[in-house]
């Protein structure tokens, strides 16, 4: 994307080791993977190079709830058996090395694992991760015999870990669906006879035979005279839709009703759906300023607390009268205990994951989480018209041609000229006018940007455009196209003006209702479109857009932006993401709309929309604006909380009991709270 140059090249994205394994015991490490290399261009995973040095051995996402649960319930059993003999059931022979080596037994199954994982982290250079915290803390606590409280420490950070990665599962179960949607084997028709084979063996110009139910597998071209289906894993629409005989459909789609016949068009790895994968794939590698933020800090932060503990248990020996090691060292490993970053480092990127899900859910696909971050703030939407706002299908209303002019003869000349564009404008003129005339032979076609056609015709100059076009070939002309309320295209012959054609689009049925959502989110909305001023200004009344301007040349929309970005305001803009390129890499954020239509389209933007709805446009601001904050609430709330009991457990007013509810109980009401993204309707 080349919007702009702070949406590229992030710096420090590698994950904290706490993350990095949670992420992994969770099976989403695919699906996040900073360094991309478990998704290809071509949409497919690649085998792993383990070119972090990390064992991917150990991957627990197979694992049940229960086994998740198990080394802690064990230790869980261990301890209390050990803390009511300790206090309510006296035994002489529950002290020394029997009574360390019962509390070994508890702390080894919750204890072990993160030791390994502390160690792991100093080999790799990692030294002050979360996992040392932990470690110090809890065999310190062993070593000046406070047993019962150095495993309870381990064993509730080990439960919430548990809670943590089972949090993660349910972020990626949205996600997750997306990328399950095409099947691995399809029914191809060979001599009439139906055969299931692998789906990446299905080459293009196969005919698949889709049973009702089933999903299809590849995009192709319907070639049955109809069939409805179920677009709802791709757009996020559940209304059906139905497709007609020649018609695009794509794979992820499920066939509703009978058996429907598709020609493949292209081959799996190009499909759509293969591409929107890559993008969710991708998606959580473009970090959020928030979330870097916080990277950067918990390691900078680690060491810092790490040596304010040594100070706690040192320090005061030389400022104290009865300097007892025993306390301050206790002080001190409270103190570790109680800054452990865990509700920042996991339930910050937990927040951001589950955004990115949530828009997935709804057909809303961001290309990072830095882009939920910045469509959050945004105060202007700049959009186009045709196909934004209004559906992109013409009609031609009125034709009219000077007498002079053979009507017939001159539309056929036109019909075949607008043929070399992919304009919508063309598609009306061809479905008013039939079939093109091959016989007719035209010479020197040209396009030319922002005006319209030009060619030779039987030897005699044909423009087919708008009025700048006749203006720019000095056509005089004698009507004033200001009066014509609906788009207008300007025909001239042999250098004379032959007549115009009007032509009209329908605006989208939640249009207006897109407008109201952005003015109740207080973003200005403003339509800029190459299309004529009095359409452009007609439209723009009807929805109560702020703005409109028409007429437009791709150049006259920069300069709009630039004007509106000079006032030191953040700008989205809707288009289609090609035609309208340099805008879009001048905007803050770009949006697409009706991204399964095209390639380009999810290569350029930033955000794209399945599907045609402008209402998912307010749609997306709202996810951003949660999103951010839930995020803000969890560091304030982590922050809050720890600032308190760190100056508590400094001046020896707070327990190592205290020190987990400030560390543990704070991540998972962080964690908690961040997972309501995934309930909220928007």
């Amino acid at each position: 994307m080349s919007n702009n140059i702070n949406h590229e090249n992030q710096p420090e994205k590698k994950p904290t080791p706490q993350e990095e394994k949670i992420y992994e015991e969770a099976g989403a490490k695919k699906i996040i993977d900073d360094d991309g290399c478990c998704s290809s261009k071509k949409g497919k995973p690649e085998k792993h190079s383990d070119d972090d040095g990390h064992d991917h051995d150990h991957d627990n996402s197979d694992k049940t709830t229960f086994q998740m649960f198990l080394p802690a319930i064990v230790s869980f059993f261990v301890l209390l058996a050990g803390i009511v003999i300790d206090n309510f059931i006296l035994q002489g022979w529950f002290k020394d090395w029997v009574r360390i080596i019962w509390y070994a037994v508890a702390y080894i199954p919750v204890g072990l694992p993160v030791l390994k994982e502390a160690y792991e982290s100093i080999i790799k250079g990692d030294i002050f991760s979360e996992f040392f915290l932990m470690s110090i803390a809890t065999v310190g606590a062993f070593a000046i015999g406070e047993y019962p409280e150095g495993v309870a420490v381990m064993l509730f950070y080990s439960v919430g870990e548990v809670f943590q990665t089972l949090a993660v599962s349910r972020a990626k179960s949205n996600i997750k669906a997306l990328l399950d949607q095409r099947p691995d084997e399809v029914t191809i028709l060979e001599n009439n006879q139906p055969k299931t084979i692998p789906a990446d063996q299905a080459k293009i110009g196969d005919i698949i035979q889709l049973k009702s139910g089933e999903k299809l597998a590849l995009d192709g071209e319907l070639i049955s005279d109809s069939a409805s289906f179920n677009t709802a894993a791709l757009t996020g629409e559940s209304k059906p839709d139905t497709k007609n005989k020649g018609e695009s459909v794509l794979a992820g789609m499920i066939n509703l009703q009978t058996i429907a016949q598709v020609k493949v068009t292209t081959a799996y790895e190009d499909s759509k759906l293969s591409k929107i994968l890559e993008l969710v794939q991708n998606a959580t590698a473009q970090k959020a300023p928030t979330e870097l933020f916080i990277r950067k800090f918990a390691r900078v932060y680690t060491p810092i607390v790490v040596g304010l503990a040594v100070l706690i248990c040192f320090l005061p020996y030389f400022f104290v009268d009865e300097y007892i090691f025993r306390d301050w060292l206790y002080r001190a490993l409270v103190f570790l205990v109680i800054s452990c970053p865990c509700a920042l480092v996991i339930s910050i990127p937990l927040g951001y994951f589950g955004g990115i899900g949530a828009a997935s859910k709804n057909g809303i696909l961001f290309k990072g989480s830095n882009f939920l971050d910045i469509i959050a703030n945004i105060q202007n939407v700049v959009m186009d018209k045709t196909g934004t706002m209004t559906e992109g299908v013409f009609k031609v209303q009125e034709v009219n041609i000077k007498p002079e002019f053979d009507k017939d003869e001159l539309l056929k000349m036109v019909n075949a000229l607008e043929s070399k564009s992919t304009h919508p404008v063309a598609t009306a003129i061809h479905d008013y006018v039939g079939k093109i005339d091959q016989s007719l032979e035209l010479q020197n076609t040209e396009e030319i940007a922002g005006h319209g056609l030009k060619a030779n015709a039987k030897g005699k100059e044909l423009l087919v455009g708008n009025f700048k076009l006749m203006d720019k070939f000095s056509i005089q002309y004698d009507i004033d196209p200001s009066e014509i309320i609906y788009t207008v295209i300007a025909i001239a012959y042999d250098g004379k003006f032959a007549g115009y054609i009007t032509i009209a689009d329908n605006i989208k049925e939640d249009a207006k209702q897109t407008v109201e959502r952005l003015h109740s989110l207080n973003v200005k909305a403003t339509m800029l479109s190459g299309d004529k001023s009095t359409v452009v200004k007609f439209v723009a009344q009807q929805l109560g857009i702020d703005n409109a301007f028409g007429d437009l040349l791709p150049e006259d929309k920069v300069n709009k932006v630039k004007e509106i970005k000079s006032r030191n305001e953040t700008v989205a803009f809707v288009g289609d993401g090609v035609n309208d390129a340099p805008v879009v890499a001048l905007s803050d954020v770009g949006i697409a709309m009706g991204g399964l239509g095209s390639d380009a389209t999810i290569e350029t933007a930033d955000v794209v929309i399945q599907d045609d709805k402008p209402s998912k446009i307010p749609m997306a601001i709202n996810i951003g604006k949660q999103t951010r904050k839930i995020v803000w609430q969890n560091i304030i709330l982590a922050f809050a909380v720890k600032g308190v009991v760190l100056i508590l457990g400094a001046g020896g007013l707070a327990t190592m009991w205290e020190a987990v509810f400030a560390d543990v109980g704070v991540a998972l009401l962080a964690i908690l709270n961040a997972v309501r993204i995934q309930k909220m309707k928007f």
